[in-house]
């Protein structure tokens, strides 16, 4: 079985060094350990930091790099919402976010896994939701392996304000 256990920018491999590929919905890919199956059928096994997202085009490798394997991004049971209103788009994001769900952000649209209470909610608020087969991109979120870390590498200054009596 081939353990995949590290990330690699596609500007570190050419693409005739890519040695196959993997479709995972993102419920797969969130998770850091998993075994799965690659497109033309061969065993792996995901062995990576904790805490990352895999995107569709990450490229993965084994402790090696003889293997190289390419993530693609599942299509999967998404409700879209596409509207030219930005106003009434970010009150839709709004309730969304409200509700803590994973959410995939373009200009003009907006998708979560499908549910049929938040379609409801999104038609209520003039919405149009279409349910589709389609893959899921969600924002990482604020601190799931965005490219700022909260460890700054300095203090911040507290005052201690005295008690009351």
């Amino acid at each position: 079985m081939i353990v995949l256990n590290r990330r690699i920018t596609a500007l570190g491999a050419l693409p005739e060094t890519v040695t196959g590929t993997v479709t995972l919905d993102v419920d797969s890919r969130i998770k850091s350990r998993l075994r799965v199956t690659l497109d033309d059928g061969r065993d792996a096994g995901l062995m990576l930091a904790r805490g990352h997202l895999l995107r569709g085009g990450e490229l993965l490798a084994d402790a090696d790099g003889g293997q190289v394997i390419r993530v693609l991004a599942a299509p999967e049971t998404v409700s879209t919402v596409r509207c030219a209103d930005p106003h009434l788009l970010a009150r839709a994001a709004y309730h969304l976010g409200n509700r803590h769900v994973p959410l995939q952000i373009e200009p003009g649209l907006l998708r979560y896994q499908h549910d049929y209470v938040l379609d409801d909610m999104l038609r209520g608020l003039g919405l149009t939701v279409v349910t589709e087969q389609a893959p899921f991109e969600p924002e990482a979120g604020a601190y799931q392996s965005a490219p700022h870390s909260h460890s700054h590498g300095h203090d911040h200054p507290f005052v201690r304000l005295p008690a009351h009596s």
